[in-house]
């Protein structure tokens, strides 16, 4: 196995939004069109590429997963209030691995690569949200050492689960 993880190319994010899209696709409830809009906005890797740092892990030319990595603010989502950073704060968003590339280690590998680009930035900690039906995810962060910190809830009652880590 030969999985390089790097900042994402320009000609590599299409393909970086469809595998995360991808990735993100089990969530899907039938008729869920707030997660069906969420699928399209994960995809749109060009439109946050400019505010953000896409990583992606990459095999044999193959992009297998990516993430963005939140540095110097959020990427507002819709209507969603818009919520700076912290100082001292990145925000790791929208990690998603290739479903034929799962238990190989690339999430673990983007998640440490993007731990290692806060820390050469001078962040001094890592945040992320995560939901409730994503339990692979909760395991791996725990492992990872992520604490758990306040969630949000939405007015609707849709809740994000909250992890922190010191760097």
């Amino acid at each position: 196995m030969s999985i390089e993880v790097r900042e994402a190319s320009s000609e590599e994010y299409a393909e970086a939004g469809r595998v995360t899209a991808e990735a993100y696709r089990e969530f899907v409830r039938p008729g869920d069109d707030d997660w069906e809009r969420y699928l399209l906005r994960i995809a749109d890797v060009q439109a946050r590429a400019g505010q953000t740092t896409i990583m992606v892990a990459v095999e044999d030319g193959c992009v297998l997963g990516s993430l963005t990595l939140e540095l110097e603010g959020r990427v507002r989502d819709g209507d969603e209030e818009h919520r700076p950073l912290d100082p001292g704060e990145a925000h790791i968003r929208m990690l998603g691995v290739d479903p034929a590339a799962r238990v190989r280690g690339v999430a673990r590998a983007l998640m440490a690569a993007s731990e290692a680009k806060a820390r050469a930035v001078g962040k001094t900690f890592l945040t992320l949200h995560t939901t409730q039906r994503m339990v692979a995810a909760q395991a791996m962060y725990d492992r990872l050492g992520y604490h758990r910190s306040e969630d949000r809830v939405f007015p609707d009652g849709f809740v994000l689960l909250s992890y922190r880590k010191e760097l």
